[in-house]
């Protein structure tokens, strides 16, 4: 294995043996500048967009600080939604393999939708690592469940959604029941007004990292989008793989359980397809990895836990079966192809429910091509939000053509008639600007 660069960092020995499980070799931006003030206790600011490696680079640092001989909280992971709170419990439990056996850290993930009380049962041993979204963190504090008051670190991640989705105040309930010096680190695309605060009641002159996210995306990909619309999945990811004939393609799934689905649809269609999930073995993992690398399969189906720190090479495809509930993971994905010079195609099968996150996506910087099968050929097709983008177009048509019409000083009769035919004219003569363009 290629030696780590993180290594300078001065981390644990057995955060670095994390590191390298994780495939990780050089430090992203936003690594190389918060992980050693998190390391110095510099409460920061991170503004990154999704992709830029920004849960690394608190969740090592704030791994190798704990101390284990306390059993106390002493960090709390705050984020938006379960299915982001879940990938980052799993990416902890990964370097929590590490620890040394005599001294285990304990790691506890705290999200709604599941049984409460068995969930304060399990914290009459106190976790030193809580991991969760704001409102179910809130109940276990108020319940006395949950000792935050020993905290010394809180991570507030994607804290503009946080605003949005009305989270802040539950964060702000906790917090405030925290060390009095506590170490604050915020991470969001943005900085709203509404946001700042919350921001200054708890961080004094804090540390600003911004990062532009354009360097996360790799250039010689191309992003294409192709829609569901009711049809069946796994049939269009068997009409779509056979259309691109890829070199190697990835298949990615959110769970090991879509990934049999999808796995076993291909197979059932007799193409040739591995798997990389959580539930092989490692002795049937390192079967499978020589079987790639033997070039033995066309299509891989995998989950992107399972799949991290794999170097796959080779890859011409990349096909979300759905879109990761941690958009960081989009970049992950899609960063599978287009290697060494090459380029690449990751195509994305989405559904209606998606748009939020795909809009965030292109916020990022990333141009989607839209794309779908028709006859079995690829065809271009209208981008998903044209119907919206024109009526927001005609609303403005309106309301400039209204301004300009201005009404009569003496009003007569018929003048509404009259300023109603001169607003459609105006509307008329720019419709006809648009068509012309």
């Amino acid at each position: 294995m290629e030696q780590s660069n993180f290594e300078r960092f001065k981390l644990q020995s057995y955060i670095i043996n994390a590191v390298g499980t994780l495939g990780f070799i050089k430090p992203t931006e936003i690594q190389e500048r918060v992980i050693p003030s998190v390391l110095k206790g510099t409460s920061l600011i991170g503004q990154s967009q999704t992709g830029t490696g920004k849960t690394h680079s608190y969740l090592l640092p704030i791994m190798d600080k704990i101390d284990t001989g306390k059993g106390e909280v002493q960090a709390v992971i705050s984020v938006p939604t379960r299915e982001l709170a879940n990938q980052i419990y799993q990416e902890a439990l990964r370097i929590a393999e590490h620890f040394p056996s005599e001294a285990p850290i304990q790691v506890r993930l705290l999200v709604g939708g599941t049984d409460k009380q068995r969930t304060i049962d399990k914290l009459k041993k106190q976790p030193q690592l809580v991991v969760g979204t704001p409102g179910r963190i809130k109940d276990m504090v108020d319940e006395q469940a949950l000792h935050v008051f020993s905290a010394t670190m809180l991570v507030v991640d994607e804290a503009d959604l946080m605003l949005d989705m009305g989270f802040i105040e539950d964060v702000d309930k906790f917090a405030s029941r925290m060390a009095q010096d506590i170490q604050m680190l915020v991470f969001s695309a943005t900085i709203p007004e509404k946001l700042k605060p919350f921001l200054k009641k708890y961080m004094d002159n804090p540390k600003h990292v911004q990062v532009d996210p354009k360097k996360a995306v790799a250039e010689k990909i191309e992003h294409a989008l192709v829609p569901l619309r009711h049809r069946n999945k796994n049939q269009l990811l068997y009409d779509m793989v056979v259309q691109y004939n890829p070199y190697l393609a990835i298949i990615f799934t959110n769970t090991k359980k879509m990934a049999d689905e999808a796995a076993d649809a291909l197979i059932g269609k007799g193409l040739r397809v591995g798997r990389i999930h959580g539930d092989l073995s490692p002795r049937e993992r390192r079967k499978m990895m020589k079987q790639i690398n033997s070039l033995e399969y066309q299509y891989i189906v995998a989950t992107d836990l399972a799949s991290r720190g794999i170097d796959i090479k080779g890859v011409s495809h990349v096909i979300n079966y759905e879109l990761p509930s941690d958009l960081d993971f989009y970049i992950h994905r899609t960063g599978r192809t287009a290697r060494a010079g090459y380029s690449g195609v990751a195509a994305t099968i989405y559904e209606t429910s998606d748009e939020d996150a795909l809009n965030r996506l292109e916020k990022m910087g990333i141009q989607f091509k839209n794309i779908d099968i028709d006859k079995g050929e690829w065809i271009e097709i209208d981008e998903r939000n044209k119907r919206k983008n024109r009526k927001k177009q005609e609303n403005e048509v309106d309301t400039i053509a209204k301004k300009l019409v201005k009404k009569p000083a003496k009003v007569k009769p018929g003048y509404k008639k009259k300023i109603q035919r001169e607003v459609e004219s105006y509307k008329k003569h720019q419709r006809r600007i648009q068509k012309k363009k």
